[in-house]
């Protein structure tokens, strides 16, 4: 529960993508592949241990929380232990990280040390992101451009054009994600302290912001191909639309927390799902 399983597919499309994109210029490498895709997951863990200890921490898990229940606020963990616990995630893409430095370079150092800086600084610190409510740039960067051109740079040893255009749309689908979970939190973290935009104008701002992050996605999809980075097999990825219009309708239908997790969860599978077929539409 503390590791939070469904969160991963946004930890792996992007690698997944940034895969595909580096098989596009020719440049396949099945082990900084596997290890950018372990990397990518272990920080994710650590990421979640690290939110479910400091909210619970600084009081923000409360009983009216309507997302599903966290592992430090129920008891089923002791503090000390999901803090060890994140420290291992974090071994784990240290070790990860030095074999890729060794494949790919000095490059990931510093895209590494700064994603386990990201990873820690989202929840916990003296100046939480999730409690100064700048959580979308640091989305967009690292479930973005980082993991998706990162991918890219340790197998073919460039970032192609497809890359950055894979990073935006990842990103922003990423960001999609934790606007739902803003959007379905916005009473509590308003409550807390929080700085999220949906906190600070309520649930229909949460819900314009989804649609513009849904959009910035659709619309970079067609940028990779009009600017020539992919061919227009990339725009097979555009039949995930219908999914995009119904997890913005429904999220601006629903307020109840179990209704907003299965949302929650649905967004998620929207930013694999599509990864998946513009990278397929990009080895094609």
């Amino acid at each position: 529960m503390a590791a939070r399983p469904r969160t991963l597919p946004a930890a792996a499309a992007p690698v997944l993508l940034g895969t595909a994109c580096a098989g596009a210029a020719g440049g396949v490498r099945a082990g900084p592949a596997v290890a950018a895709l372990a990397g990518a997951l272990a920080l994710q863990v650590a990421a979640n241990f690290v939110n479910d200890v400091a909210d619970f921490e600084q009081g923000t898990d409360t009983a009216e929380r309507l997302g599903p229940v966290r592992a430090t606020a129920a008891g089923w963990l002791t503090p000390r232990q999901v803090w060890r616990g994140a420290a291992a995630a974090i071994g784990v893409a240290v070790l990860v990280g030095s074999y890729l430095t060794w494949v790919a370079g000095w490059p990931v150092v510093a895209m590494g040390s700064a994603a386990v800086l990201a990873a820690v600084a989202y929840s916990a610190g003296p100046f939480p992101l999730t409690r100064l409510g700048v959580g979308e740039p640091f989305v967009m960067v690292f479930f973005g451009f980082v993991a998706t051109c990162g991918t890219a740079w340790v197998q073919a040893g460039q970032v192609p054009p497809a890359a950055w255009w894979g990073g935006l749309v990842c990103g922003a689908l990423a960001t999609a994600i934790l606007v739902v979970n803003n959007t379905r939190d916005h009473a509590t973290d308003r409550a807390a302290g929080r700085r999220t935009l949906p906190a600070r104008l309520g649930r229909r701002a949460g819900v314009v912001e989804l649609a513009a992050f849904l959009l910035l996605a659709y619309a970079g999809t067609v940028g990779a191909v009009l600017s020539g980075a992919a061919s227009g097999w990339v725009l097979v990825a555009l039949a995930t639309a219908p999914l995009a219009v119904r997890l913005v309708r429904r999220v601006a239908a629903f307020e109840d927390g179990p209704s907003l997790n299965r949302e929650l969860a649905r967004a998620g599978q929207l930013l694999l799902l599509h990864s998946l077929l513009m990278g397929a539409g990009l080895l094609l």
